[in-house]
């Protein structure tokens, strides 16, 4: 299916690895420019170079900054002033337990997890607006929505992206500009599969049996058992970054492998 995202750009934050760069994949195979960020330099320029090799009819681009400091959030505003997506992917987690959890973590990840994305998002939407058309697209989790208890401070942040996406989209009423939230359910990332493979170290059984076993001991609430793939979420932004998903608006979209029990 044709997306009809051929030729526009997009900032995908933290698309080295995991679902960012899935998603920056996803909006390639679309025809999609991406501008490729992450911390490391060199990680960032490989996955340029990977980007450039698969998809060579796109051009995708170099945009290594810690989007937490200010000042380089800045320098990559006067690199790239104008864009056509922005999807805040990157964030931080941990699992801490409250009483671990002091205001330093705390202001750690409200700046980490929140303030760069609303930074980003403070900057393009208004070019958005003035253009009449764009998408921006937080990365949640279903911890927003079902904190497990494990990560307090993780799960305050994602549930604050959620609020900012409401508020921010009712900026855009009028427009072709939209913003919406995707909450991904548990993923199967680079950490994550390092994670599953080291705790069940027999060399006999196989991946997709370690994560049978993970799910149903630790996970038994999701109804898919097993981990959403990285790809999975991608292909969903990149519906969602459509013309054809211009409808919503303000929206909580999750793809929790039916980890949440309820409705609502």
């Amino acid at each position: 299916m044709d997306m009809g995202l051929n030729n526009k750009t997009a900032l995908v934050t933290g698309s080295t690895k995991g679902i960012g760069k899935a998603i920056a994949i996803e909006l390639a195979k679309e025809g999609v420019h991406v501008l490729i960020n992450g911390r490391n330099y060199e990680e960032v320029e490989r996955t340029v170079n990977e980007m450039k090799s698969d998809f060579p009819a796109t051009s995708p681009q170099n945009a290594t900054a810690d989007i937490v400091d200010i000042g380089q959030r800045e320098a990559l505003f006067d690199k790239y002033p104008n864009i056509d997506i922005l999807v805040n992917n990157m964030g931080i987690y941990e699992i801490k337990q409250y009483d671990d959890v002091d205001d330093e973590v705390w202001e750690k990840y409200f700046r980490t997890n929140v303030l760069s994305a609303n930074g980003l998002s403070k900057f393009y939407l208004p070019k958005m607006l003035k253009n009449d058309y764009g998408r921006i697209i937080f990365i949640a989790s279903e911890e927003a929505i079902m904190p497990s208890g494990l990560m307090p401070q993780y799960c305050m942040t994602k549930s604050m992206l959620l609020s900012l996406s409401k508020s921010l989209s009712k900026l855009t009423i009028g427009t072709e500009v939209t913003v919406n939230t995707i909450m991904p359910g548990p993923t199967l990332s680079e950490n994550v599969h390092q994670i599953i493979a080291g705790m069940y170290p027999n060399e006999d059984m196989t991946f997709s049996e370690k994560e049978k076993e993970f799910m149903t001991t630790n996970l038994p609430q999701s109804e898919i058992q097993r981990f959403i793939k990285p790809i999975e979420i991608g292909r969903l932004t990149a519906f969602v970054c459509s013309p054809y998903a211009s409808a919503f608006k303000g929206s909580p979209i999750r793809m929790d492998g039916g980890m949440v029990p309820t409705i609502f």
